[in-house]
């Protein structure tokens, strides 16, 4: 009998976790900045899913909160210096922390937040700690390069789809592929199974990013609950226009390169000119098409695993909810 919390009581329990935990109040503008970021607030993905990893394998999840903390920190963390390099103003609809405090206040806080994050990892089983570093480093340097790959397409006229989807491999899935291995090692599953689970993550990812890449241009403002074109008017290169540029005509091309520069557009002439674009293109299709691709494929992973089927009902539902599917 399966008797750790449904996926609401699950994610309930992960805010309650992180909102218990007491922070110094100095220096404030240190540690102000590590409560702002850490409150309610995301899909808290990451704990998520680590804690529905550990529950395929174990009836007890308690023992994989600390970590669950410890990547949503780390998640959290990654977003602080994100905001700085991309000067964002905004995140999850309210000021980010480099817009509220400055720069350096959430250079250090973000510092301090991936301190934090292997904090909580000590708090682990001690015998599966040398594992769980392996597997948190291991993805932690992976999201840097990720990062560090995006920050280099900004520079580049093109890029290809093989380093697009490389790019998300590691800035995206990895983190979602070291979370659903920590919880499975936690929750006492062979290293086959977790080459397994870590597959199904690495999937997951693609499918979920690409799914954020066609919201972005494609998505309805009132569901999203921010304004779409985003990826467009900053220029930013997202699946839809890699896909675009390898089948547009070079005119087509010039206008996606120059088109966020172009002072004589509207924000909205910008989106509807890249939109029919990608619509001639049939980017949209193509975009789906993969998604839905990636998608099965995760599950597809879960279908090997050394379980029985239903242990990985809820990892299921929670991933098709995440997709918007009904599997």
């Amino acid at each position: 009998m399966i008797s750790y919390p449904d996926n609401e009581r699950l994610l309930a329990a992960i805010e309650s976790y992180l909102a218990q935990r007491e922070l110094p109040t100095e220096p404030e503008r240190l540690y102000a900045p590590m409560g702002y970021s850490l409150a309610e607030g995301g899909k808290r993905l990451r704990p998520m899913l680590l804690m529905l990893a550990c529950g395929i394998f174990s009836d007890d999840t308690a023992p994989a909160m600390p970590a669950a903390a410890a990547v949503e920190v780390f998640h959290n963390f990654t977003l602080l210096h994100d905001d700085i390099m991309d000067n964002a103003a905004l995140r999850r609809g309210k000021p980010s922390v480099q817009a509220r405090w400055g720069r350096n206040v959430a250079l250090l806080s973000g510092d301090a937040m991936l301190i934090s994050a292997y904090r909580l990892l000590a708090a682990t089983p001690a015998r599966l700690l040398p594992r769980i570093l392996e597997v948190f480093n291991d993805m932690a340097i992976g999201v840097c390069e990720g990062q560090q790959y995006d920050m280099d397409f900004e520079e580049q006229s093109e890029v290809s789809v093989e380093e697009y989807m490389r790019m998300i491999e590691l800035k995206t899935s990895v983190l979602l592929g070291g979370a659903v291995t920590i919880g499975a090692i936690i929750g006492g599953a062979d290293r086959a199974d977790c080459r397994t689970l870590n597959r199904f993550a690495i999937e997951l990812g693609f499918a979920f990013q690409l799914q954020d890449d066609l919201l972005d241009s494609y998505g309805d403002e009132r569901t999203l609950g921010k304004p779409i074109g985003g990826d467009i008017l900053e220029g930013k290169k997202s699946y839809l226009t890699v896909v675009a540029m390898s089948r547009a005509t070079e005119e087509e091309r010039e206008t996606l390169r120059t088109l966020h520069r172009n002072p004589e557009l509207t924000p909205e002439s910008k989106i509807e000119t890249a939109r029919a674009i990608y619509d001639r293109c049939d980017v949209r299709r193509l975009t789906e098409q993969q998604i839905a691709i990636k998608f099965d494929r995760a599950l597809s992973m879960l279908d090997r695993l050394s379980v029985g089927a239903e242990r990985t009902q809820r990892m299921r539902e929670y991933a098709a909810g995440l997709i918007g599917r009904n599997r």
